[in-house]
Order: C-alpha cells, then sequence, then structure tokens
C-alpha cells in the first residue's frame, strides 16, 4: 500500500485537510497527517512516505522551505513530492518546479487528477 504523508496546516479549513486524507484512505492509501512545514519534514524522515502531498503555505516552515530541505537530506531526496497550492498562476508552477517539487496541483483539490498525479509518480 502507498504511504502518503499530506502536510497542510488547518489554517484555511480543517475539514477540507480531514476530508482529503478520508478520501485517501477509502482509495487504499496509508495517510500520515503533518500540520506545518517543519512537521512535515521531521514526519517525512521518520516515516519514509512513498509521496508526500505539501501545501505550500505553511506555518513555522513553508512548503517551499520544507521541500527544499527534503530534497537536499539524505534519505528522503528521492520521494516524490506534489505542491498543493490555492494560487492558480503559472508562477506559481514554476516555482514549485524550481523548489524540485515533482509535480503541482491546485487547491481546490480535484480528487481525480490528483490520484492520476499520485499513480504516476508512485508506480
Amino acid at each position: 500500500m502507498t504511504k502518503i504523508l499530506l502536510v497542510e496546516d488547518n489554517e484555511d479549513n480543517e475539514d477540507n485537510r480531514d476530508m482529503l486524507s478520508r478520501r485517501l484512505e477509502r482509495k487504499g492509501f496509508i495517510v500520515t497527517l503533518a500540520i506545518d512545514g517543519q512537521d512535515g519534514v521531521n514526519k517525512a524522515k521518520e516515516e519514509l512516505p512513498d509521496i508526500i502531498l505539501m501545501d505550500m503555505s505553511l506555518p513555522v516552515m513553508d512548503g517551499w522551505e520544507a521541500t527544499k530541505v527534503l530534497k537536499a537530506s539524505s534519505g528522503t531526496e528521492n520521494i516524490p513530492i506534489i505542491a498543493l497550492t490555492a494560487y492558480a498562476m503559472s508562477s506559481d508552477r514554476e516555482k514549485a518546479i524550481e523548489a524540485a517539487c515533482d509535480d503541482y496541483d491546485t487547491k481546490p483539490v480535484d480528487f481525480k487528477r490528483l490520484i492520476d498525479k499520485i499513480e504516476k509518480l508512485t508506480s
């Protein structure tokens, strides 16, 4: 079973995070939650998930910095990361790729499209 680390704070809406994690679990994924960038880095190093869904607007350490730390760290450097952001500007996609994210998706999440990206990056 694919292990997903969902790094998403509850600042926007805790229900959105919980709904996404429940939908992923119903699809058969094992989901671990992290509530900020530093928590995400720590859990990624402990859990070694198959993929990380990283919100970019996070407290403590933002998703951009957390991604850079993970991609520069031995043991987590090859874990695929999908950036999740409420911003749908083309510059955000470029910024996500520059930060070494493997893919990018916008919020609100299109669940089918996100599942396709997860399966592509973990197969």
